[in-house]
């Protein structure tokens, strides 16, 4: 494919903006080469600047679950931009899109807006910390929440007491505080409970985790995580961000039958727009100013373009639920591509929840971030430039997961198994 035009643009963004990019997962570091810059998307497609097609399978990395350019998305947006764009004071919509998320998660009485994913777990941690008066927080390795400098730690010397920056500018102070565990681990869950329990203000974690590649908890993982957390008075996180109205409508949590405390969501809540949000027991979320003492603001909080792309698409997503169908084409897409690799001799591992599906190129199962770090990342970068070559845009990492519109059909998912397979036969074994 020719991406001159491409290559030019990135040339000159390198002198404007860090590694010419506004975000580190657009740089294509994991994988090498240049990333390919974009001009406009339509349906299951992308096109870059050269006039290339790609089918899509990043979406934003989440948010175009009903494609790109959704016609009732935009119809609205162009309405609410006759009106205005941001006054900084309250609007009709803004109940609007609350109803609704409360409606849908089943964990939310109340919910508060905000502009990212990253602004809602900052959020959420700090209310946490503020409803139990407690200080230390729980994460899990793999599971991404944000660069909140408190969740930019990796596990130090002893994992249940201590762990370590992983990124300049954040203080050891600052990594004191946080826990990093074993996702999918109860033995060392149940451990540090027992020995942290009553310091611990909160635990958060990805339902279904989408950054260390689509991984799963176990039922067992789950059910002592929920216990745990309401023995020892623990405020429990759901970063659904990323899977939130994405696996269903409800999120993960309506799928697993497991209600946290708090709740953070983005991507789709926003229709594709900047907009996050948390939400979560009522108790609990009136401890932020104004009504309580814990503190919390933003300009653009619940702004009328973003809200009016997360309340169409929302109400899409309620009224013409497309979960079935994505469910069918994505479970297509993945029996596809294991069947190719497995004639090619290809050593891979898939996980799946509904239209979010990692393959990696692995020998034993997935299950965290010790399993995950054992992945083939050159066959994977080999991967990904193959199926770019082919018109296929699969994400820039082995360690993300793909994800699947309701504008994608058989026809397509059909096409980029066939090119799977061409690759799967370059990189055999």
């Amino acid at each position: 494919m020719n991406r001159s035009k491409s290559h030019q643009l990135y040339t000159l963004a390198k002198e404007l903006m860090p590694g010419g990019v506004n975000s580190a997962a657009r740089a294509f570091g994991a994988v090498g080469g240049e990333p390919i810059i974009i001009e406009s998307g339509d349906g299951p497609y992308i096109y870059d600047v050269d006039g290339n097609q790609y089918i899509d399978y990043i979406g934003s990395w989440g948010p175009m679950i009903l494609g790109h350019q959704h016609p009732k998305v935009k119809a609205a947006l162009h309405s609410v931009i006759d009106k205005g764009t941001s006054f900084g004071a309250p609007t009709e919509a803004e109940n609007d899109l609350a109803q609704l998320i409360i409606e849908a998660i089943p964990s939310v009485d109340m919910v508060r807006m905000v502009s990212s994913g990253t602004e809602a777990t900052m959020s959420a941690i700090r209310l946490a910390r503020g409803y139990t008066d407690r200080d230390l927080i729980v994460k899990f390795a793999g599971n991404y929440h944000g660069h909140v400098d408190s969740l930019l730690v990796a596990a130090g010397s002893a994992a249940a007491t201590l762990s370590v920056p992983n990124s300049p500018g954040v203080t050891a102070a600052t990594g004191k505080d946080t826990m990093v565990l074993e996702y999918n681990d109860v033995s060392g869950f149940e451990s540090a409970m027992k020995e942290q329990g009553d310091k611990i203000a909160c635990v958060i974690m990805e339902p279904v985790c989408g950054n260390m590649g689509c991984v799963t908890p176990t039922k067992e993982f789950l059910r002592v995580v929920r216990s745990l957390t309401e023995k020892h008075g623990i405020v429990l996180i759901f970063d659904e961000v990323m899977c939130g109205f994405r696996v269903a409508y409800g999120g993960a949590q309506s799928l697993y039958g497991v209600t946290p405390d708090l709740t953070t969501m983005g991507k789709i809540v926003g229709g594709g727009l900047p907009l996050g949000a948390f939400g979560g027991k009522r108790e609990i979320m009136q401890n932020i100013l104004p009504a309580g003492k814990v503190f919390q603001a933003g300009t653009l909080s619940g702004n009328p373009v973003a809200t009016a792309a997360g309340i169409t698409t929302l109400t899409e997503l309620r009224d013409n639920p497309p979960y079935e169908h994505l469910e069918s084409i994505t479970a297509r897409l993945e029996a596809g591509l294991r069947k190719e690799a497995e004639a090619n001799g290809i050593s891979f591992q898939t996980n799946r929840v509904g239209s979010m599906l990692t393959f990696f190129f692995a020998d034993q199962p997935v299950i965290g971030w010790e399993s995950a770090a054992k992945c083939d990342t050159e066959k994977f970068a080999k991967y990904f430039w193959g199926l770019m070559d082919r018109g296929v845009y699969m994400p820039c990492s082995q360690y993300e997961a793909l994800f699947v519109s309701a504008t994608h059909s058989e026809e397509i998912i059909d096409q980029s198994i066939s090119a799977a397979g061409e690759v799967f036969a370059e990189i055999t074994d």
